[in-house]
């Protein structure tokens, strides 16, 4: 997913801070599958890339959002447009953040040491526990879609859209300092620790922010609830990352995927709910 010939590591990549065109080459370029060329593979552009990474899940999210309200206007059932909208997100990342769900689902539930569970992550082949945790989150998220197209198109657009960007603001939080990698390298080793605290923190109140004007489309309480829904999938994801941090010592690539499908599940639930 990464148009560059650079490592993790490598220390060819220019130093300094890196510009915000820099951020969302690193983002856009790691996180969705947009040709777009990475130019810096460095802490700087890292730290860059993984706070614009709410603006990534954006994109996304209306891409999602605006084939589901398509199918819906030509006539399409509200069904057909959840499903559209679960496959859009996988379509633009081949399906990685999917894969790296199910991989760390085996990881947690192999119930070997750290080293064992990172080994059986990297198989390309998915054990029971990645299975089920598979078709568990993507009927959990037609579920939701399906319910909220069926209420509105522009309810389902809205909450595909917030869902997406808590996607992958949990990536932002999960590259916060302290967090360390689990390996020496992969997208782990580059983004762990790279986001100050302060400015994770301020991501979230500028994503509750706009996922409040969002809902405000809708009305008051809608506003409300779309701020609140951010937050609370962030918190299940902060759990999940609690756990791998336990087991595996580190966040991995696979980990990252795996958060940023719980909060996206996490996020429609929140506005189900609701």
């Amino acid at each position: 997913m990464t148009d560059t010939t650079h490592g993790p590591a490598d220390p060819s990549c220019p130093g300094g801070a890196a510009s915000l065109g820099d951020g969302l080459r690193f983002s856009f370029g790691t996180l969705t599958v947009l040709r777009v060329r990475v130019t810096r593979w460095d802490r700087a552009a890292a730290r860059g890339g993984m706070l614009c990474a709410p603006l990534a899940g954006a994109v996304v999210g209306v891409c999602a959002a605006a084939l589901g309200v398509l199918l819906l206007f030509l006539g399409g059932g509200p069904m057909l447009a959840a499903v559209a909208t679960v496959a859009v997100p996988a379509a633009l990342t081949r399906g990685l953040h999917l894969d790296g769900l199910a991989d760390t689902a085996d990881g947690l539930g192999s119930a070997k040491p750290a080293e064992d569970a990172l080994r059986i992550m990297k198989r390309s082949d998915i054990g029971p526990f990645g299975v089920i945790s598979l078709v568990l989150v993507l009927l959990a998220q037609t579920a939701v879609l399906y319910e909220l197209y069926a209420a509105s198109p522009w309810r389902g657009a809205v909450a595909a859209g917030v869902a997406a960007v808590t996607a992958r603001l949990a990536l932002t939080l999960a590259s916060r300092a302290e967090v360390p990698a689990a390996r020496p390298d992969g997208l782990g080793a580059a983004v762990a620790g790279v986001v100050p605290v302060r400015a994770a923190a301020a991501a979230v109140a500028i994503t509750a922010a706009v996922c409040a004007a969002a809902g405000a489309l809708f009305g008051p309480y809608a506003a409300v609830h779309h701020a609140l829904a951010p937050p609370a999938a962030l918190a299940a994801s902060e759990l999940l990352l609690r756990r791998c941090l336990l087991r595996f010592g580190g966040v991995t690539g696979d980990v990252f995927g795996a958060l940023a499908e719980t909060s996206a599940t996490a996020t429609l639930l929140v506005l189900a709910l609701g």
